[in-house]
C-alpha cells in the first residue's frame, strides 16, 4: 500500500516517522525547503531519550496529484480550504482520504468531495515539531479512525498494517468518535490557552477544576451527551494522564499561529445556535481565544 501525507507539522511528521517502518510514505510539505531537508536528513523520531530515523520521500504539495491507495491530510482546519480546493481540480479524483483534524466544523467541507471513500480520524498521541524534519513524540497513545463516507475495505487494511508501536483503531461510528474527541478539545484546550498552564494544572488548582467542570457541563447540555458524568470523568483522566503536556491551542498561542477554536468552539456554538440555546461560557472563551490571536498577529 502507499500512502500519502499531506501536512508535514507535527502529526504528519509523526505518522511518516512510523508508518514508513511499513508502509510506502511519501510526505508533502508546504514549502520547496522542508521537502529538501526531509529528503536529506530523513525525518528524525525522538522519544524517550531515543532518537530514530525513518527515510521517506518528500515533495511539495504542488506536486500532489491523489496517486497514493491512501493520502492522509494532517493539515490544521482553517488549512483545509486551498486543499479541499486542490482535491477537486485534480485530473483523477483520488479514491480513498483520511483527514485528521481537531474539532468538527470541517465535516461539513467534506460533504462537497465528490469522492468514493472518505475517512476521518481522531490523534491522542503527543507530539512537538522541533524543526523542518524533527518531532518528538512526547505523549503515547492512539489513533481512532472511521469511515465518514464510503467503504472500511482499505481503511480496514490500513488499521491492520500499522505498526504495533502506533496503533489506530477502527471505529463504527465517526460521528460519535469526533464528538467524543471534541468534547475533550473544548474543555482543555482553550482553557489551558487563555491560563497558558499544562494540562494537568486544570485539576491540580481547585478553582481552575470548578471552571472546568463549569464549562463541560453547559457544552453537554447544548450537544445533549449521553453518559455526561462518564465524559467528565474522561476529561478529568486525561488532564491527569497528559499532565506535563502542552495542549495543541495553547502551542499555536505560543507559536503565534492560528488555533482551531473555530472548528472546536466555533462547531458548538453553531449548534447552541441551531438549538436555541444560550452558551455564555463557550461564547465567552471562543472570543477570549479569538483575541489572542489578534493580539499576537496569528498566522497560519
Amino acid at each position: 500500500m502507499r500512502v500519502g501525507i499531506i501536512g508535514a507539522g507535527s502529526i504528519g511528521l509523526l505518522f511518516a516517522a512510523y508508518i514508513s517502518r511499513v508502509l510506502e510514505v511519501t510526505i508533502y510539505t508546504r514549502t520547496t525547503e522542508q521537502a529538501t531537508e526531509i529528503n536529506k536528513n530523513g525525518i528524525v523520531l525522538k522519544k524517550k531519550g531515543e532518537q530514530t530515523i525513518s527515510f521517506v520521500k518528500s515533495l511539495p504539495i504542488t506536486e500532489w496529484k491523489g496517486a497514493e491507495d491512501l493520502t492522509i491530510i494532517a493539515v490544521k482546519q482553517y488549512q483545509l480550504h486551498p486543499i479541499i480546493g486542490k482535491i477537486k481540480q485534480l485530473p483523477v479524483i483520488p479514491n480513498n482520504l483520511l483527514f485528521l483534524q481537531n474539532g468538527m466544523g470541517h465535516l461539513k467541507q467534506l460533504e462537497t468531495l465528490p469522492l468514493t471513500n472518505i475517512s476521518v480520524g481522531t490523534v491522542e498521541h503527543g507530539a512537538l515539531k522541533v524543526n523542518s524534519y524533527t518531532v518528538t513524540h512526547n505523549g503515547e497513545a492512539m489513533t481512532n479512525v472511521a469511515v465518514f463516507k464510503g467503504d472500511s475495505t482499505l481503511l480496514s487494511e490500513f488499521v491492520l498494517s500499522a505498526p504495533i508501536e502506533f496503533p489506530l483503531v477502527l471505529k463504527a461510528d465517526y460521528f460519535k468518535m469526533m464528538e467524543n474527541k471534541l468534547i475533550v478539545n473544548a474543555v482543555i484546550n482553550p482553557l489551558t490557552a487563555i491560563l497558558q498552564v499544562k494540562n494537568g494544572e486544570l485539576i491540580k488548582n481547585q478553582y481552575y477544576l470548578r471552571v472546568l467542570k463549569n464549562l463541560y457541563s453547559e457544552i453537554s447540555m447544548i450537544l445533549n451527551i449521553e453518559n455526561a458524568e462518564e465524559h467528565q470523568q474522561q476529561i478529568i483522566d486525561i488532564c491527569k494522564n497528559t499532565s506535563e503536556n502542552r495542549s495543541s491551542m495553547l502551542k499555536d498561542i505560543e507559536a503565534n499561529r492560528m488555533t482551531e477554536v473555530d472548528a472546536i468552539l466555533g462547531f458548538i456554538l453553531e449548534e447552541a445556535q441551531s438549538r436555541d440555546m444560550k452558551a455564555p461560557q463557550v461564547e465567552n472563551l471562543y472570543y477570549l481565544i479569538k483575541g489572542k490571536e489578534m493580539i499576537k498577529g496569528a498566522n497560519s
